[in-house]
């Protein structure tokens, strides 16, 4: 037969036990109310990433809209060059007027396309090196990237360092995506068409 001493030191046991089930499940309970707090988060996170991905897209459709109207604006120089040639002489040759206006289509051309290719080079496959940049937004995978450069790089470099990285790119111009990106950024500056560093590179020269 159990003596008394014995029935006591069950129950202080029991009582003890009771109070760590009691801590473990409030702490249990405050870990799974944080949970649904971080997801709730997370989808959050999840719809603004989406917002973005969408304005980012509506972007680059204006861009498109308006190289192909610059494309299709080609009769805007013929007129230009309908009102210069009134100013030659009428025996200027043909040529020049000719000349000027292949010079005006040119330089318009070139001035449309030294942005950004629109598209990376045709037939060149890249291939991930790793995945350093796989978990990285734009911004910060070219914000390493200027730094360990030292210096200023185009957006068609950058896309192929950063699908090297293992970045993946889900729209038809990733290099539209990337400009658009740095663009938008502070952290950014364009020292050329096309070519982006960062802003705190030009104060720590300062500095120096």
């Amino acid at each position: 037969m159990r003596t008394r001493v014995e029935i006591m030191l069950d129950e202080n046991l029991i009582a003890t036990l009771e109070q760590s089930l009691r801590q473990t499940r409030n702490a249990q309970d405050r870990l799974l109310a944080r949970l649904r707090e971080v997801e709730a988060e997370a989808e959050r996170l999840r719809q603004e990433i989406q917002a973005l991905e969408n304005s980012a897209a509506q972007t680059e459709q204006a861009i498109y809209s308006l190289l192909a109207t610059m494309r299709s604006s080609g009769s805007r120089y013929e007129n230009e060059a309908a009102s210069y040639g009134q100013s030659f002489e009428t025996n200027e040759p043909r040529s020049r007027k000719s000349e000027w206006l292949r010079s005006q289509q040119t330089s318009h051309k070139q001035a449309e396309v030294s942005y950004i290719s629109q598209k990376p080079t045709a037939g060149a496959v890249i291939e991930p090196m790793n995945r350093r940049f796989a978990d990285r937004t734009i911004t910060q995978a070219c914000t390493l990237l200027l730094r360990e450069a030292g210096r200023p790089l185009h957006v068609n470099e950058l896309y192929r360092l950063l699908v090297a990285g293992g970045m993946q790119f889900r729209g038809n111009n990733p290099t539209i995506s990337i400009a658009v990106s740095l663009n938008r950024n502070r952290r950014f500056r364009k020292v050329a068409p096309g070519t982006f560093d960062l802003v705190i590179r030009d104060a720590s020269q300062v500095a120096s």
